[in-house]
């Protein structure tokens, strides 16, 4: 592979966390001198800053929006070492200096999902950058994707969660943040026994599982950069879709005492539900009623 190490232990993609190494450290996208110009070319609703005073309970999603650092973009790059800042870039590969970094990871989680008999299609990739103060922290939060976090500059803890926990998070509120219906999983002091916390230092990488729930704090003695690929996989890209008609069916069910079974146990069933989905948007689209189909990611 280009990008990741032979370590990689393949069996446990999308089953639990684990660490390996990556091939990337001195990249030419991820010096100072390009994040500093390729950021502020990037369209503004790709990049979000906020402090990184923040907490495992913070609204991660919200957090630019709820907890500005009163800084412009170029002022919180330049000033990021003091000023408790936390940057967050959604699809740097919009910026052609990202694009042969993104296609050689691209390249290499398509070997991975093939060679797992997923299938060699990707759906829906796409890189995140993240560039935090000293120890500023990404509050708890569970991602609608695979996710490989890949470290640059930097040190950092990631607790990570089992995935499908429902101890962590029930299946009506991890379907709910699925579907976009207004729920998301919340941190409980009472789930901190139940993650496992990585040590994280430039030049390794870490596999988060599909609906793994994680948060993370960055080290005290210097700034953090890293960066991930996210996707989703045949298999991941079905489960999301049974998850979003598991949230469709649990008004009605409820109306006669029952609760869809969850998603994840049974492929087939996790295909019946996947496909009524797909069939039930097409229908709203049709009708007018959703837009398009990046809505029903």
């Amino acid at each position: 592979m280009k990008c990741f190490s032979d370590e990689l232990n393949q069996g446990l993609l999308d089953q639990q966390a684990f660490m390996f190494g990556h091939r990337l450290m001195g990249h030419s996208a991820l010096s100072l001198a390009n994040l500093g110009s390729a950021l502020p070319a990037l369209p503004a609703g790709q990049v979000f800053y906020s402090s990184g005073l923040l907490n495992e309970k913070d609204d991660f999603d919200r957090a630019h929006l709820d907890r500005p650092n009163g800084l412009t973009l170029e002022a919180t790059i330049e000033n990021i070492r003091t000023s408790n800042s936390y940057v967050m870039v959604r699809k740097p590969e919009a910026h052609p200096s990202f694009q042969p970094l993104f296609q050689d990871l691209l390249s290499d989680v398509r070997s991975l999902c093939k060679s797992r008999g997923m299938g060699d299609s990707v759906v829906d990739p796409m890189l995140y950058l993240f560039i935090a103060s000293p120890n500023s922290v990404t509050p708890f939060h569970i991602d609608r994707y695979s996710t490989f976090l890949l470290q640059f500059q930097g040190s950092k803890e990631v607790c990570v969660f089992a995935p499908w926990d429902e101890r962590v998070a029930s299946s009506e509120i991890c379907e709910s943040f699925m579907a976009y219906g207004g729920k998301r999983p919340l941190w409980r002091d009472e789930m901190a026994p139940l993650g496992h916390t990585f040590q994280f230092k430039p030049g390794e990488a870490l596999h988060i599982p599909f609906m793994a729930g994680h948060h993370v704090k960055n080290g005290p003695d210097d700034v953090s950069i890293s960066m991930s690929i996210i996707f989703n996989s045949s298999k991941t890209a079905r489960q999301s879709m049974a998850m979003r008609m598991n949230h469709l069916m649990r008004p009605t069910l409820g109306r006669i005492g029952l609760t869809p079974k969850p998603v994840g146990s049974d492929a087939v069933r996790d295909q019946l539900k996947a496909t009524a989905w797909q069939g039930c948007y097409s229908a709203a689209r049709m009708a007018g009623l959703v837009g398009s189909r990046q809505d029903a990611k």
